[in-house]
């Protein structure tokens, strides 16, 4: 690229505040390479067969059981964590009455339901991060609030749109399959279930299903293990907020040290005997600055300000500029650098330059991250290891305050393993260059299967008209409309990232794509059709635009450092077509632009 050669022509010496740009991007090179490894995606567990134990869900009373339905309803909403909920509530503004949630966990919440683990807050500024805010005409009480908080606060959602009365809880679809004698979905579950629903609408998460990694003798270990989504305060004791009193004595592993992994592992210092840290890559943490709202600040906004600042956010993080940072936060940092640098040296500034900027600033930002590491943590190979190599957005971004903090422990030691991983897992230890780490408890902080295909994800496939599985369809290339409704599925409407908007604030995605079909299906109702499709004129041309979209990213992912970013730098041909649209600024206006003409353009009803 033209970019690319004029930017190595114009850092051959070190630039601004003396970041050495050659020198560390061949670092960075030097640690990606190090990761990269032959089996990509391939290197994790998937949490089915022996391995199934994993995924149980550990917050209710085993034995549950209901009789089978085969009654009828105008609207099933798969998913009932925010994607479910939001869509649930926009479809009853619109005048939907008949509404059903299902979920396989005990409640609403999704991500919020499963993810339990001790000290779990939301790191993005919770003024924006909690949707329908004014619509309940709540005031979170910190700007980062706690887990158990966003929780709750899905149960007022429901509450309040009286989604509880109709749901089914500890219910996992099996399958969807559209019946064209009498245009109804029939939805099939694990109870037995038959139910018919007019429409459907899917949003079954990307933070639910929890991936394990294929180290050799994983299934081997006698000691007691859990995933953090499911974790175990049976064993542990304590809960989100009290000390886990249950450790006390006991050797703890724990792998993974990615945003779930930096959130738990203070508290579990606190109280484990001695605490092992077994780290591939380490992440960028920085201060979280959290404090409690201003009630009186929250008093003072007009109408409309969620959405102000919704926006707001989103620009800026999407590399917009705003006159005001309304967030102010770690997440808008890098725009406010470039911004000043722009002001500075005057607005006519020509993309090289712009180019050229972003990549100093961002090598500063790690810079001070990594100086972070050297003042707060004690032994010098410790922080060293500690410290992240690649730029910043490789990998999701950390914020918190005590978790280099707890490395200066004696009870906690961190096991960095070169970006190789554990070696193997045997009866009561972990294993990494022949040292065997003997512990009494294993907890993975993993993550979650974030990229599979549409059935994996799911744990069902869709299938439609003329009785094709919608996994094959998209297969052949997705075809969509805005990556919400697909040809040959009518009546079925899908919230994901894929043909859509990949925004840092991920509610805010689901707020937009719920707004357009409660839109669509409110129309419909009101009209009294009975089918709505996409015309496959209407997907051909989104699938093309998805595809001609800037291809910059693409090289800016292959010299990521390994994770689930960038596929765990899997090679193979890259599906374009299945991408995100890669502006989620201008996906949303494209969406209100389309509402707003009022045609349904490429929607074809009956």
């Amino acid at each position: 690229m033209a970019v690319d050669k004029e930017r190595e022509k114009s850092n051959n010496s070190k630039q601004n505040n003396n970041v050495d740009i050659v020198s560390m991007r061949e670092k960075y090179r030097q640690e990606r390479d190090k990761r990269i490894r032959t089996d990509g995606l391939d290197q994790y567990n998937l949490t089915n067969g022996e391995f199934s134990s994993y995924v149980k869900d550990p917050f209710v009373a085993p034995g549950f059981s209901r009789q089978a339905l085969t009654d009828e309803v105008e609207v099933a909403v798969i998913g009932a964590g925010f994607g479910g909920l939001i869509a649930a509530a926009k479809l009853r503004e619109a005048g939907v009455k008949d509404i059903r949630l299902i979920d396989q966990a005990g409640d609403v919440g999704g991500t919020w339901y499963w993810n339990r683990f001790p000290g779990a807050k939301c790191d993005t500024e919770s003024y924006i991060y909690l949707p329908l805010l004014e619509e309940l005409n709540y005031t979170p009480t910190e700007k980062y609030i706690s887990g158990a908080e966003v929780w709750e606060y899905c149960r007022s959602i429901a509450t309040k749109y009286d989604l509880y009365d109709n749901a089914c809880f500890q219910t996992e679809v099996t399958e969807l399959r559209w019946d064209e004698e009498i245009n109804r979905w029939v939805v099939s579950t694990d109870r037995g279930d038959r139910m018919l629903a007019r429409y459907v609408c899917m949003s079954n998460g990307i933070l639910h299903r929890p991936k394990l990694p294929g180290v050799p003798g994983v299934s081997s270990f006698k000691g007691h293990s859990f995933h953090t989504c499911r974790w175990d305060y049976d064993y542990t004791g304590g809960d989100l907020t009290e000390p886990l009193v249950g450790l006390e004595g006991k050797r703890v592993a724990i792998i993974g040290t990615g945003a779930t992994g930096i959130q738990c592992i203070p508290r579990v210092a606190e109280s484990a005997g001695h605490l092992y840290v077994f780290q591939r890559t380490p992440s960028t943490v920085e201060e979280r600055n959290n404090y409690p709202t201003d009630v009186e600040w929250m008093n003072k906004q007009k109408p409309g300000w969620h959405q102000q600042r919704l926006d707001n956010f989103n620009i800026l993080t999407s590399g917009g500029q705003q006159q005001e940072d309304l967030v102010n936060d770690g997440w808008t940092d890098g725009n406010r650098r470039l911004t000043k640098l722009m002001q500075a040296e005057g607005a006519n500034t020509d993309l090289q330059t712009i180019v050229q900027w972003m990549e100093t600033i961002d090598f500063q930002k790690m810079d001070e991250i990594r100086a972070r590491v050297d003042s707060i943590v004690t032994d010098k190979t410790t922080a060293e290891a500690l410290k992240p190599y690649y730029r910043y957005w490789c990998k999701r971004p950390c914020f918190h305050d005590d978790y280099l903090k707890c490395f200066n422990q004696d009870s906690v030691t961190l096991v960095d393993t070169k970006g190789k991983g554990v070696e193997r897992i045997s009866d009561h230890a972990l294993h990494v260059d022949g040292v065997a780490y003997e512990v009494d408890c294993l907890i993975f902080a993993t993550g979650f299967d974030f990229l599979p295909e549409f059935s994996r994800k799911t744990g069902y496939d869709v299938i439609g008209k003329g009785g094709v599985e919608l996994t094959d369809k998209w297969d052949a290339g997705m075809a969509t409309l805005f990556g919400i409704q697909t040809p040959g599925f009518p009546n079925c409407f899908v919230l994901s990232n894929s043909q859509s908007a990949f925004s840092v604030n991920f509610p805010h995605t689901l707020a937009e794509q719920s707004l357009h079909i409660a839109h669509v299906i409110g129309h419909a109702v009101a009209e009294q059709y009975s089918v709505i499709n996409v015309s496959d004129k209407a997907a051909a041309e989104w699938a093309k635009k998805i595809i001609e979209q800037p291809t910059d990213k693409q090289q800016f992912l292959n010299e990521c450092t390994p994770g689930y970013i960038n596929k765990e730098s899997e090679k193979g041909e890259v599906n374009r077509q299945s991408r995100a649209f890669g502006d989620p600024v201008e996906y949303f206006k494209i969406l209100r632009s389309w509402r707003a003409e009022g045609s349904l353009k490429g929607v074809e009803l009956e």
